[in-house]
């Protein structure tokens, strides 16, 4: 006789959500590496000590968190997930009979609470210190790039970026990622007339107007760039920062991302490695300043001069701070650019109108050469090309990109949901948390 289950319901039931998460779960794993007393110390001043109880914000932040370890990209479908699945109501210490928040929470918190105290930006700290402590946190060899996620804004609608800001003035009522976009620029204005004003984007998002119009992978879309800065040896993600996705930028925010690990983490790397978009002499003067080596190819227009000597035939003296030309007369030294940081050098009318090399030179009368503030450094990494130093650093960059793989394809980092740079900066902090875990289970509470 063939069974049938019949499904009855009893009056009591023994039931314990600890006895039904496996020991190897992810969530079992990360749950006590990581300690949420600072997100109460954080918030302690936004909440008063009288009236009505509100939604836990461990609880929040714990259920934001099992939406970037697993890839639920919708604040919606996160709530429903942890109200059906068992390990994320155990992770979010939540009971059966517990009511799961709804979705609206998260935004009144994120754009009130969470952001006035940089919230995500402390778990994410928090998570390289328990990193540190463990032992994935080495910092003598980094690597730095940037990836491009897609920003919540339609590519068809754009503005012209020359009249983008008047036109976004003067409408009615402005989004919130639009006034803040209206307030970075204002608050963006060169305090020095001889300063360079940023570059005027082509194109704005009426939506997102933070984001940059960008052709970096096939058809124009507007995005952010994810910029961590990676510790080679760990694998561990020590810093990240959101920007526009645009290389300057991008190249910018290096900087930042060092001395901010300096600053927190008592780590000064002894070595960087990044591709050539990084290799400009601002940058690159800047890391040998810091003693940190970059192994990274120099940006070099010297022979971009088609018919005529190039920049590489002449000769630089350091003593005279003077060139040579290849007829052996000098070109002295005729003042600094300050916006570009160039240095001037320029011949004799004279040298020149006499010269029989002139035709091959240059149809002016005085051949001009230019020489970068920090060119010094240039020339420091140029001599480190082809060194196996060099060479190994170069292999190992590429582990970077192994990072922005699982990041898109493990996490579903492929576009954003929250709009504004400040929307892409807490994204790409929780989903370099929520990979760090990872790594830290992995080590310390291996399946």
């Amino acid at each position: 006789m063939m069974g049938r289950q019949v499904a009855q319901g009893s009056l009591f039931y023994g039931f314990r959500l600890d006895d039904h998460v496996p020991a190897d779960h992810l969530l079992r794993r990360i749950d006590g590496l990581l300690d949420f007393g600072f997100a109460r110390a954080a918030l302690a001043a936004s909440y008063s000590a009288t009236g009505r109880p509100s939604v836990d914000p461990e609880l929040m932040l714990r259920m934001l968190l099992v939406g970037y370890l697993f890839g639920i990209r919708s604040e919606r479908r996160l709530c429903e997930e942890v109200h059906l699945n068992l390990a994320y109501r155990w992770f979010c210490r939540l009971d059966l009979g517990d009511t799961v928040p709804d979705h609206s929470t998260f935004s009144k918190n994120r754009h009130g609470r969470f952001r006035e105290c940089d919230l995500h930006r402390l778990l994410f700290e928090e998570v390289v210190t328990r990193c540190a402590v463990a032992g994935l946190v080495a910092g003598r060899e980094v690597a730095v790039d940037g990836s491009t996620i897609l920003a919540d804004a339609s590519w068809e609608k754009k503005l012209p970026g020359a009249t983008a800001a008047d036109e976004l003035r003067a409408r009615e009522a402005v989004s919130r990622p639009v006034a803040e976009y209206l307030a970075a620029l204002d608050a963006a204005l060169p305090p020095d007339p001889d300063e360079p004003a940023s570059v005027e984007p082509a194109h704005v998002s009426p939506t997102d107007p933070q984001a940059s119009f960008t052709c970096k992978h096939g058809p124009g879309r507007f995005a952010y760039a994810i910029n961590p800065l990676l510790d080679l040896d760990t694998d561990c993600i020590l810093d990240v920062e959101a920007t526009p996705a645009r290389f300057s930028a991008e190249v910018a925010v290096t900087r930042t991302l060092i001395a901010r690990v300096k600053d927190k983490l008592g780590v000064a790397p002894a070595s960087l490695a990044a591709d050539k978009a990084y290799g400009n002499g601002p940058l690159l003067g800047w890391l040998v300043g810091q003693n940190i080596t970059p192994y990274v190819p120099v940006i070099d227009r010297t022979r971009q001069r088609d018919g005529f000597f190039t920049r590489d035939a002449f000769t630089y003296d350091r003593e005279a701070d003077a060139y040579r030309c290849p007829a052996d007369k000098p070109l002295t030294y005729r003042g600094t650019i300050r916006a570009s940081q160039v240095r001037r050098y320029r011949s004799h009318a004279a040298d020149c109108a006499a010269c029989p090399l002139k035709p091959r030179c240059t149809t002016a009368r005085q051949r001009a050469v230019t020489r970068l503030v920090d060119e010094d450094a240039r020339d420091q990494v140029r001599a480190l090309a082809g060194t196996e130093a060099y060479t190994r650093a170069r292999q190992r960059r590429k582990r970077i990109e192994r990072v922005f793989g699982h990041l898109k394809r493990n996490l579903k980092l492929r576009s954003l949901k929250l709009r504004g740079l400040a929307g892409a900066a807490e994204e790409f902090t929780m989903a370099a948390a929520a990979y760090n875990l990872q790594i830290l289970a992995r080590r310390v509470a291996p399946a």
